[in-house]
C-alpha cells in the first residue's frame, strides 16, 4: 500500500469540495492575504513605452495607469484601455504584452473556465481573462499541482476557484464537476479532464459551450481520439501545437522546471550522473538539454526511429530502457504514454536510483506494480518515497510518480508561460469572434496568432529583427 500523502493546507479544506462562491480556496483566502501572499500574484498595467498609444489616451491617462498599478485597482482601468496594454507581471524584463481583447471589443462570455496549473504563475491568465470581461472559474489540472496560496489569491481577486493541494482522486473530480456547473462558454483545458467530463457525466453542463483550447500533448491526443469516435461536438484549438507554445514552453519551460523540481526535492548534484530521459519530443529535448548543461551524462530512450536518430545526432547515447535501466542514476519519463518505466526496469536499476515522471498523467511509471511488489515503502524525504524491492535494492520515486515540475516544484517560469498564456487567451478570443464559423473537431491555432505573439515577445525583450522587402516577399511567394 502506498504511504499516506501529506496534504499540507489542503487537509483543512477537504470538507469544502462542494462549496459554492469561491470554492475550496475561499475559506483561507483572508488569512493568507494578511501575509501579502495574493499581492505577489496580481496583474499590473504596463507603461506604454514604445507601444503605440490607444487612440484618445494622453500622458495624464498614463500616469493614472501607473497609479492604479500601484494601488491595486486594476480592473476598471484595464477595461478603459481595452486591455491592449495589460502586462503579465513578473520579476525582471521581457514579459509579454498580451492583446487579449483588441481595442473596442470585449469577450462576450458569461463564463470562461481555465484548467491550468494552479501554481505560480498559474494565476496570471485567470485574472487577465477576468479583466477582459469574462466570468472566470478556475480549477487544478492535477491533484498535486494546486498551490493553496495561489488559489486563495485568485479567490480574493474575484475568480471562482475550486482546488486544494493534495486532493484525493474523488476530491479532484468533485472540484472539476463543481467548476463545470457554471455551464461554460469556453474551456481552457490542460490534459483533457474537463472535456472528458463534459462529454460524459457532465454533459448537461455543455449546452452553452462554444469551444475550447488544449494546452498539452496528452490532452490533444485525447481530443483526437474523441474526434475520431465522433464524440467531439464542438471546436477545440490545439494550443500545444502552436509554435509559440511547444517550441518554448515544452522545450525551455519543461527543461528548466523539471530539473528545478528534481534538484530542490532531492538536494543532490546532477553533474557526473547518468540521466536517462525517456521520450525525445520537445519536452524530452528540453529535459535532456538542461541535464547535459548541468554536467550529466545523458541517455535517451525513444521508440520513434526519427526522434531516436535526432537524439544520436544531438550527441546523446540512445538505447532501450531495459539496457538504460542498469546504467542510470536519475530517470525522467516524458512521453505521454503509459508503462514507460515498469517493475522489470526498476528491478534492473542501481540501488539508490531516482525515478520521476514529467508526463501529464501518473501512468508512465508503473506505480501499482511497485506498490504491490515492494517489501517496504517509506518516506525517505519530503515528497520522495523509497521502495525496497525483493532483490534488496531501494529506488526512490519523486512526487508519487506525478508531474514532477508541478508536484515537486513551481512549474514553468513566468517568462516562458506568458507566451503559452497568450496563445490560450488569443485562441479563446478567436473562438468567440468566429463563433458559428468553425466546424466541430480539433483545429490548429492560426499562424497569425503565433506571429503576433512572437513579435510582441521580441519587443518586450528589447530585440529588433529585419523585415523582408517587397521584392524579397515577391521572390519567396513566387
Amino acid at each position: 500500500m502506498h504511504p499516506p500523502q501529506e496534504h499540507g493546507k489542503g487537509e483543512d479544506h477537504a470538507a469544502e469540495v462542494g462549496e459554492v462562491g469561491h470554492g475550496a480556496a475561499a475559506a483561507h483566502a483572508q488569512e493568507e492575504l494578511k501575509h501579502g501572499i495574493a499581492d505577489d500574484h496580481v496583474l499590473g498595467l504596463d507603461g506604454y513605452g514604445d507601444e503605440e498609444k490607444v487612440e484618445g489616451q494622453v500622458g495624464e491617462d498614463e500616469r493614472e495607469a501607473e497609479q492604479h498599478a500601484e494601488d491595486g485597482s486594476r480592473g476598471a482601468y484595464a477595461d478603459k484601455l481595452g486591455l491592449e496594454h495589460v502586462q503579465l507581471c513578473g520579476e525582471g524584463g521581457g514579459i509579454l504584452l498580451v492583446p487579449l481583447v483588441e481595442q473596442g471589443t470585449h469577450l462576450p462570455c458569461r463564463h470562461l473556465v481555465e484548467l491550468g496549473e494552479l501554481v505560480d504563475p498559474g494565476e496570471l491568465p485567470h485574472q487577465l481573462l477576468h479583466q477582459g470581461g469574462a466570468d472566470v472559474f478556475a480549477t487544478g489540472s492535477n491533484p498535486l499541482s494546486t498551490q493553496d496560496d495561489v488559489a486563495a489569491g485568485l479567490a480574493s481577486l474575484g475568480v471562482e476557484t475550486f482546488g486544494i493541494h493534495g486532493a484525493s482522486a474523488e476530491e479532484y473530480e468533485a472540484h472539476l464537476i463543481e467548476t463545470l456547473k457554471c455551464r461554460p462558454h469556453i474551456v481552457i483545458d490542460d490534459g483533457g479532464d474537463l472535456i472528458d467530463l463534459l462529454g460524459g457525466k457532465c454533459k448537461a453542463y455543455a449546452g452553452d459551450l462554444i469551444g475550447g483550447c488544449e494546452e498539452t500533448t496528452t490532452g490533444i491526443n485525447r481530443l483526437k481520439k474523441l474526434h475520431r469516435d465522433g464524440l467531439l461536438p464542438f471546436t477545440m484549438m490545439m494550443v500545444n501545437d502552436a509554435d509559440c507554445k511547444h517550441l518554448f514552453d515544452n522545450r525551455y519551460g519543461t527543461g528548466q522546471s523539471v530539473w528545478d523540481g528534481i534538484m530542490r526535492t532531492t538536494n543532490l548534484i546532477v553533474a557526473g550522473k547518468y540521466v536517462v530521459v525517456s521520450g525525445y519530443g520537445w519536452c524530452g529535448k528540453g529535459v535532456a538539454m538542461r541535464a547535459a548543461g548541468l554536467g550529466a551524462k545523458v541517455i535517451v530512450t525513444e521508440p520513434d526511429p526519427v526522434r531516436a536518430l535526432e537524439a544520436v545526432m544531438d550527441g546523446y547515447e540512445v538505447m532501450p530502457m531495459m539496457d538504460a535501466g542498469a546504467i542510470g542514476d536519475i530517470f525522467v519519463s516524458v512521453t505521454g504514454c503509459k508503462d514507460v518505466i515498469t517493475l522489470e526496469h526498476c528491478e534492473r536499476m542501481k540501488d539508490g536510483a531516482i525515478v520521476s515522471n514529467a508526463g501529464h498523467f501518473n501512468v508512465e511509471i508503473d506505480m501499482e506494480a511497485l506498490d504491490r511488489c515492494a517489501d517496504e515503502i517509506y518516506e525517505a524525504r519530503h515528497n520522495i518515497d523509497a521502495y525496497r524491492l525483493p532483490n534488496g535494492k531501494t529506488i526512490y520515486v519523486i512526487a508519487q510518480g506525478r508531474l514532477v515540475n508541478l508536484a515537486a516544484g513551481d512549474g514553468h517560469p513566468a517568462e516562458i508561460m506568458d507566451m503559452s498564456f497568450a496563445v490560450q487567451a488569443m485562441s479563446a478570443e478567436y473562438l468567440v469572434r468566429t463563433r458559428g464559423q468553425l466546424k466541430p473537431g480539433v483545429v490548429s491555432v492560426p499562424a497569425e496568432i503565433d506571429d503576433n505573439i512572437a513579435r510582441r515577445k521580441l519587443k518586450a525583450m528589447g530585440v529588433s529583427i529585419d523585415s523582408l522587402s517587397c521584392s524579397q516577399k515577391e521572390y519567396l511567394n513566387g
